[in-house]
């Protein structure tokens, strides 16, 4: 999850009234009059307050007949909810055991890349495979998105298997993906730092 991403979702739960929709929510589907009703406001600064979880992605809507009912996606609202302690989790222990000499670094990009800039194999060992993934993933742009079709083809330039060298991005934290969407993470959620 980008650190926007998180600091957005942070501001969205930093608000007393949609702490109390998000409990009400809990408890099952409610359309927006109820929610007013349950928590004694206006209509309109309900659907102020929906507008906000709805862009986390955390409350989703369906319409039944003339209906709008809002529901809570649990998964996505932990999975935000602990985001935060996972980047902090995965920096600390990680930290010390994936330290790397740069000329440790580079000799392993040597043993694992040819002379024409091609993979020759997916490493084993999580410290050399995450050397590799980092060496790759440099050619993104910070900010940028870019399409599956687009990291499949870089990918391939390199590596034949684009599935799986796009898969280790996102889950050693290189890259995130939303709707077959990536974008480069922030280096500081790398597992590794590496010069640039």
């Amino acid at each position: 999850m980008q650190l926007e991403k998180m600091v957005k979702f942070h501001k969205a739960v930093g608000d007393t009234t949609r702490l109390r929709i998000i409990a009400l929510l809990r408890q099952g589907p409610l359309h927006g009059q109820a929610i007013a009703g349950k928590l004694g406001l206006r209509p309109p600064t309900i659907t102020h307050h929906l507008k906000k979880l709805k862009e986390t992605g955390m409350v989703y809507s369906r319409r039944d007949k003339n209906t709008i009912y809002f529901y809570l996606d649990e998964r996505r609202l932990e999975s935000m909810t602990t985001a935060i302690l996972r980047i902090g989790d995965e920096s600390s222990m990680k930290a010390e055991e994936l330290y790397m000499e740069e000329k440790d670094q580079v000799k392993i990009i040597q043993n694992f890349v040819s002379v024409e800039g091609r993979l020759k194999q997916m490493p084993r060992q999580l410290k050399k495979k995450l050397v590799i993934l980092s060496y790759f993933v440099q050619w993104f742009e910070q900010g940028k998105t870019y399409d599956e079709k687009e990291v499949n083809e870089y990918i391939q330039t390199f590596f034949d298997d684009f599935a799986t060298v796009r898969r280790e991005w996102v889950m050693q934290q290189f890259m995130y993906r939303e709707n077959n969407r990536y974008e480069l993470n922030p280096v500081e959620m790398w597992p590794m730092v590496v010069k640039r």
